[in-house]
């Protein structure tokens, strides 16, 4: 007879491969899905988004100025933020007529700068700037540029209605998301966890905005000392730039000192530039941003890295936007339940996604209202 064997198999239990393969499907078909219906998916999330900033906002002014009140905070947080989009979009446009008029007066030394990088390089003859303009056509692609304009209008049209209604709907959806639990404890865990997302997708924006100002602030000192032209317009980009992760910090470095070699005929305002925004990147990226963030977060930098990749392949520029965000709601989410944990212990920094379920958050106003009648209830 056959010896019986002893001990546990190695081999994966059936119920193991199967739910691997479902995740990996189910990771595979949710993003084709995503990238199929990125078009109409888009803007409801950035609408989102922007809600979040301006309910945050609101309750930031309801708490910081006390002749606020709950019930203008709201009307005035729309306000303020429309304000400071029409300043923004006032500075990009004023700054970027001026850009693009002292660009072409750059052309003789973007020429020069060429001529003397191709002969480091020893690749003979080059085309100067207009023989590249003259090659390259740029009037068959106005078509391509107008499309994309009218697209970007298009976008923000459908952005602001969807913005408004998720505004005119916000008072009811804690009322919706209790309605969905059955028991008191699932309404109280349903009420904690949009608490918890709500919370970490605000000090995220949080974290980045004062970084970014940061930033912004001592960039836009040092370009106007070295007599950088449209400093502003390149701090206002620098500031932008901030909340795409990784990317953003590249680009803010990049730029600037590309375009002060390009208007200044010697090489010491480029290297002042390259090596103070290097500097200031290295010192809040290290230093001031982990300090801000703490464990609120909590997530793998490989993390950011991989659903920066993911969500610009996905949704484009919207998507880098939105990828950080996105991530702190799936990661809150999946803390929440046992069943998904291993997937927030991925995605995590240190292994511990617990940190966000058991982070205190406040009383879901629903349970004030339950505590005070049951108050009164005891009194009387």
């Amino acid at each position: 007879m056959p010896a019986k064997p002893t001990g546990r198999s190695s081999d994966p239990q059936p119920g193991q491969v199967e739910r691997t393969c479902l995740v990996i499907l189910t990771l595979i078909a949710g993003g084709a899905a995503l990238s199929w219906g990125a078009e109409i998916l888009t803007p409801p999330a950035m609408a989102l988004f922007l809600a979040i900033v301006i309910d945050g906002f609101a309750r930031v002014l309801e708490k910081r100025l006390p002749w606020v009140s709950k019930q203008a905070a709201l009307p005035v947080a729309i306000v303020l933020s429309l304000l400071l989009f029409g300043v923004s979009l006032f500075v990009i446009a004023d700054n970027a007529t001026s850009f693009a008029t002292k660009l072409i007066t750059y052309t003789p030394r973007l020429n020069d700068l060429i001529a003397k990088a191709a002969g480091i390089a020893h690749a003979g003859s080059v085309p100067t700037i207009d023989e590249l303009l003259t090659r390259l056509n740029p009037s068959k692609y106005l078509g391509d540029v107008a499309k994309g304009f009218q697209n970007f209008a298009s976008n923000a049209v459908f952005i602001l209605i969807y913005l408004g209604f998720i505004l005119a709907s916000r008072r009811s959806f804690e009322r919706k998301l209790i309605g969905i639990s059955q028991t008191r404890e699932e309404r109280r865990g349903a009420m904690e966890a949009f608490l918890r997302i709500r919370d970490g997708v605000e000090q995220y924006l949080w974290v980045q905005t004062v970084t970014g100002l940061m930033i912004a602030g001592v960039s836009c000192a040092v370009m106007m000392i070295v007599g950088l032209d449209n400093a502003i317009f390149w701090a206002f980009l620098i500031f932008i730039a901030a909340y795409i992760p990784i990317v953003g910090g590249a680009v803010g470095i990049l730029a600037p000192t590309v375009f002060a070699l390009i208007q200044f005929p010697t090489l010491w305002q480029a290297v002042v530039l390259v090596g103070v925004l290097q500097t200031t990147h290295m010192v809040v990226g290290n230093v001031v941003l982990p300090r801000m963030q703490g464990e609120s977060l909590n997530i793998d930098p490989v993390v950011v890295l991989l659903s920066l990749a993911f969500w610009g392949v996905v949704w484009g520029v919207a998507g880098m936007f939105l990828s950080t965000p996105l991530t702190v709601i799936i990661m809150v989410v999946c803390a929440q339940f046992d069943r998904s944990r291993w997937v927030a212990v991925l995605l995590s920094a240190d292994g511990e996604p617990g940190k966000l379920r058991d982070r205190k958050v406040p009383t879901p106003p629903e349970e004030k209202a339950e505590s005070k009648s049951r108050a009164r209830v005891t009194q009387a």
